[in-house]
């Protein structure tokens, strides 16, 4: 007897429009990480003593994660199954998620309590002059250059990735549009704190920077809510999680409408681009049932 090797699944593969997508999605995420740390490295060098601008600094480079678990889960998420993963790698997607909306949550919490603090304290920041080019600047209008350097990219990029999170069922790149809203959040608000100090409401800068904070927590907490269901095979649900896939939906209106079908029941669970699932069918009777089964296989 010739021994044949045998697959436990093919390779699932996008349809060519959808690979054309994920291309566009990966360069989309390459220029965010090169938006980011160039504004990270410029916020490094004007951020004076100012709570609000040190917290973006911290948002920007939190915000990288997603970024950069999506380049990495997209280099693995449809590697061949094998007898060790039989289900394939398509959970890495999942992964990338969970660990995003934990960086999430982590850059709201940091925000949180080092701004508490320093209102607390009573930190009173300052904002010197600098001299450029001989001249004399405040330096606040320096620093407000660079955040909006930060904020125009992160909200235009963070707007393009939503309806490809969406076309792709990509939850990685939603929460990374999420990240880009809390970066462009926290930097509108360091501009408001940093404006606040320059009028001498020295507490501008850290409330700001508190208000951002609860933003984010709301967000890092139902995207981490979302990302652990998801890893406990919950029936699958949009990309923002608000409601249940229409598949679903479209799944069970196929089967009530197949005449050979006497009761029927199914399930699936979300893993990354892929759903895995099963359909447990009583037949009428067991005519053609071969060619039945063939054809109904085909239209799920």
């Amino acid at each position: 007897m010739t021994n044949r090797k045998i697959h436990f699944t093919r390779k699932a593969e996008f349809p060519q429009e959808y690979k054309d997508t994920f291309e566009k999605a990966k360069r989309i995420e390459w220029i965010t990480i090169i938006s980011l740390g160039s504004a990270i490295i410029l916020m490094f060098l004007v951020m004076g003593s100012s709570q609000a601008m040190k917290s973006t600094i911290f948002d920007e480079a939190f915000g990288m994660i997603a970024a950069i678990s999506f380049l990495l889960a997209s280099r693995v998420y449809d590697k061949r199954p094998n007898k060790e993963f039989p289900y394939g790698y398509h959970r890495t997607i999942t992964i990338a998620f969970l660990a995003g909306s934990t960086a999430l949550l982590v850059m709201g919490i940091y925000i949180l309590i080092d701004s508490t603090m320093t209102l607390i304290a009573a930190e009173k920041p300052t904002i010197g002059l600098m001299n450029i080019f001989g001249f004399e600047i405040w330096q606040g209008w320096v620093m407000i250059a660079v955040l909006l350097y930060n904020v125009i990219p992160v909200l235009i990029l963070g707007r393009i990735k939503i309806p490809l999170a969406k076309k792709l069922h990509d939850k990685v790149i939603f929460i990374d549009a999420d990240m880009n809203k809390a970066e462009w959040l926290g930097a509108s608000a360091a501009i408001i704190g940093i404006t606040g100090i320059g009028l001498g409401f020295w507490w501008t800068d850290a409330v700001a920077a508190i208000i951002i904070s609860g933003e984010i927590l709301k967000d890092g907490l139902k995207n981490i809510k979302y990302s652990v269901t998801d890893l406990m095979d919950r029936s699958p649900r949009s990309v923002d999680g608000k409601k249940k896939d229409h598949l679903l939906s479209d799944i069970n209106k196929l089967l009530q409408d197949t005449p050979w079908i006497n009761n029927f029941e199914f399930r699936l669970r979300e893993s990354g681009h892929v759903y895995f699932g099963e359909v447990i069918v009583e037949p009428k009777s067991n005519n053609s049932l071969r060619e039945n089964i063939s054809s109904l296989r085909k239209e799920l």
